[in-house]
C-alpha cells in the first residue's frame, strides 16, 4: 500500500506541474508584431488559430509524453499486484490473439489436477496474459456503426463459486479493457460461498487496489445458487443498464454501445450478446455463427436458424429476435427487470432461466408457486399458445398426443422399447432408463414415435414405428415418407396388445433365453404394453 500511495502523490504532483506549466506559457508568451510606428502585443484570430496548430500541439505532446512516463511507472506497480498471484498482465504472451496456448510436456504433467479439478485447463489460463488479446469477428458494418454519447451506463455482474482466479480475473481485466470508461458503471463480482483460499482475500485485495472504487465483491453466507446469486448482484447494481455473465468469458472491443444502444432505444428490451466459444483445453477463441436461442421439449437450451425475415435482410449486422435466452450473457434494464420479477428465486440450478415459464408437472412436487402466477395475473402476460404462434413459431407441437414416455411388455418388464443405433432403422428391446431414446409417443391417428421429441420444424421429427408387411422387426422410418398410411398406423390402449392396422400383427417380444429378448411382429398371443403416460 505504501508503495501504492508513493505512485499517486507522484502522479498528482507531476500533473499539477504540468498543468502550471502550461498556464505559465499561456500567460507569458504573448505573440508579438511590428508595425511601422511601433511594437504591439495582439491576439489576431488567425494568429491564435495558428498557436493552436504549432505552440500549442508542442505543449500537448510534452504533456502526452509525460502522461505516459507516468502511466509506465503506474503500470509497473500494479503489474507487480498479478505477479505477487503468479499472474500475467499484458497483450502478448501465450494465446495471444485467441490463438491456442500451449504447454511444455512438464507442464503438462502438472496441469493434469487442475484440469480435472474446474473442467478446463486452468493451469495453462495462470500462464496467458490477463489482458490477452482475442479476434473481432463483428461483421464490417459492426465495426463502422457510430453510436451516441448519452448511452446509459452498465454495471456488469458475475456469479463465480470455486472458479479459478486466472480466470475470474481475466474476466474483470476484459470487461475494464473493452468497455468505454464512461459507460461502465461497476463490476460486481458475486461468490455464492466459494471454498477456495484465493478467492478470499487475494481476490479482494487485488481487486481494491487494481480498480479501486470500480469493482464491487459480494459475498454470499450460504450457497444460494446460480438464480439467486445473480438476484444478490442485482440488489447491489447502481447503473441503468445489468449485464448478467458466467465469470469465464472475454469481451471484444465494441460490444457495449450495440447493447446499451438497444436498451436505450426500448427499455423493455433483453439483449444477449453475440457469443463465441473459448476452448476448455487450449483457451483457443472458436467462431460461432449468427444463431437465435431455443430450446427442446425437454427444455435444454439450443441454438437455432435465425428467422427467415433475418436472413431475407441481407445484413448480419442486424439484431436477432430470439425466442429464449442463454443464461450466460444477458443484458437488460435494471429497474425493468425488477418490475418484471427477476428471476424466479426458487429456481435452485441453471437453466430454468433461458425459458421461466409456468410450466407444471403432474405428480412432481414444484413448490408454493402462487407469487409467479401472481406476478403473471398481475403482468397480465398471454398464454402459451400465444408464445408459440407469435415468438416461437418454429417450434414443433405435439398437440396431438395422447399418450407418452416408457413402452413396457407384461413378459418382459425391464426392458423398453428403444429407437437403438438409428442407422439400423429398427426398434429394439434396451434396459430402461427413460431417455430421450426410449420416449414412445402415441398420437390420435395411430402413430406410434420413438425417440427425443424434434426441437423446430427446421430439423427432423422423431421416426415412428413401421410394420411394412415383410420383415418380422418393426422398422423405424419418417413418417412422411412411409406410403402406405396403414403399415405405420396401430391400435392401441393401456395395457392392451399393439396391432398394426395395415398388416394385422402385434407388436410382442420373444424371449431367446441365453440369447437375449427380441421385438418382433407376429399374429397375435395377448402380450400386453402399458406406457408410462396416458392423457384423458
Amino acid at each position: 500500500m505504501a508503495s501504492l500511495r508513493r505512485v499517486k502523490v507522484l502522479l498528482v504532483l507531476n500533473l499539477i506541474a504540468v498543468a502550471g506549466f502550461v498556464l505559465f506559457l499561456a500567460k507569458c508568451r504573448p505573440i508579438t508584431t511590428k508595425s511601422s510606428d511601433s511594437f504591439h502585443d495582439i491576439h489576431p484570430r488567425a494568429e491564435v488559430a495558428n498557436l493552436t496548430a504549432h505552440g500549442i500541439s508542442s505543449i500537448q505532446d510534452a504533456v502526452l509524453k509525460r502522461l505516459s512516463l507516468l502511466e509506465d511507472i503506474v503500470y509497473r506497480q500494479l503489474n507487480g499486484l498479478s505477479k505477487s498471484l503468479g499472474l500475467i498482465e499484458g497483450y502478448g504472451g501465450r494465446g495471444k490473439g485467441g490463438l491456442p496456448a500451449t504447454l511444455s510436456p512438464e507442464e503438462e504433467e502438472k496441469a493434469k489436477g487442475p484440469h480435472e479439478k474446474y473442467g478446463y485447463n486452468s493451469y495453462l489460463s495462470e500462464k496467458i496474459s490477463l489482458d490477452r488479446s482475442i479476434p473481432d469477428y463483428r461483421p464490417t458494418k459492426c465495426k463502422e456503426l457510430k453510436y451516441g454519447k448519452d448511452l446509459p451506463q452498465i454495471s456488469i455482474i458475475f456469479i463465480f463459486v470455486n472458479e479459478a482466479l486466472s480466470v475470474i480475473l481475466r474476466s474483470v481485466h476484459s470487461a475494464v479493457n473493452h468497455t468505454p470508461a464512461p459507460l461502465l458503471k461497476e463490476i460486481i463480482l458475486v461468490d455464492d460461498n466459494s471454498d477456495e483460499e484465493e478467492l478470499k482475500a487475494p481476490l479482494e485485495e487485488y481487486v481494491n487496489k487494481r480498480y479501486p472504487g470500480l469493482v464491487k465483491v459480494v459475498r454470499n453466507q450460504k450457497r444460494e445458487g446460480l438464480i439467486r446469486a445473480r438476484i444478490e448482484g442485482w440488489k447491489v447494481a447502481t447503473g441503468q443498464v445489468t449485464g448478467f455473465f458466467d465469470a469465464h468469458v472475454e469481451f471484444t472491443a465494441g460490444w457495449a454501445e450495440p447493447v446499451l444502444s438497444r436498451i436505450q432505444e426500448n427499455r423493455k428490451r433483453v439483449i444477449l450478446p453475440s457469443i463465441d466459444n473459448i476452448k476448455q483445453d487450449n483457451f483457443e477463441v472458436q467462431r460461432y455463427e449468427n444463431s437465435a436461442h431455443g430450446y427442446s421439449w425437454e427444455l435444454w437450451c439450443m441454438y437455432i436458424s435465425p428467422p427467415k425475415d433475418w436472413w431475407d435482410a441481407g445484413d448480419p449486422s442486424l439484431p436477432i429476435r430470439t425466442p429464449a435466452m442463454i443464461g450466460c450473457s444477458f443484458v437488460v434494464n435494471r429497474k425493468f427487470f425488477g418490475e418484471i420479477g427477476l428471476l424466479d428465486p426458487g429456481m435452485d440450478v441453471y437453466g430454468g432461466e433461458n425459458i421461466e415459464l409456468g410450466i407444471k408437472n403432474p405428480g412432481i412436487d414444484i413448490g408454493d408457486v402462487s407469487e409467479r402466477k401472481a406476478l403473471r395475473k398481475s403482468l397480465k402476460c398471454k398464454n402459451f399458445q400465444w408464445y408459440l404462434d407469435h415468438v416461437y413459431p418454429e417450434m414443433r407441437r405435439y398437440n396431438n398426443t395422447i399418450a407418452y414416455g416408457e413402452l413396457r411388455n407384461n413378459k418382459a418388464k425391464d426392458v423398453c422399447l428403444d429407437q437403438g443405433p438409428q442407422e439400423n432403422h429398427t426398434a429394439i428391446l434396451y434396459p430402461c432408463h427413460g431417455w430421450g431414446p426410449q420416449l414412445a409417443r402415441y398420437t390420435k391417428e395411430g402413430f406410434l414415435h420413438l425417440g427425443a421429441l424434434g426441437t423446430t420444424t427446421l430439423l427432423p421429427d422423431t421416426r415412428c414405428l413401421v410394420d411394412n408387411g415383410k420383415s418380422r422387426f418393426p422398422q423405424l422410418l419418417d413418417c412422411d415418407k412411409v406410403k402406405s398410411s396403414l403399415h405405420k398406423r396401430w391400435n392401441f390402449i393401456q395395457n392392451g396388445a399393439i396391432l398394426n392396422k395395415g398388416t394385422g400383427r402385434c407388436l410382442e417380444v420373444e424371449n431367446r433365453g441365453m440369447a437375449g429378448i427380441d421385438l418382433i411382429l407376429r399374429s397375435c398371443t395377448g402380450q400386453r404394453w402399458t406406457i408410462k403416460n396416458f392423457i384423458k
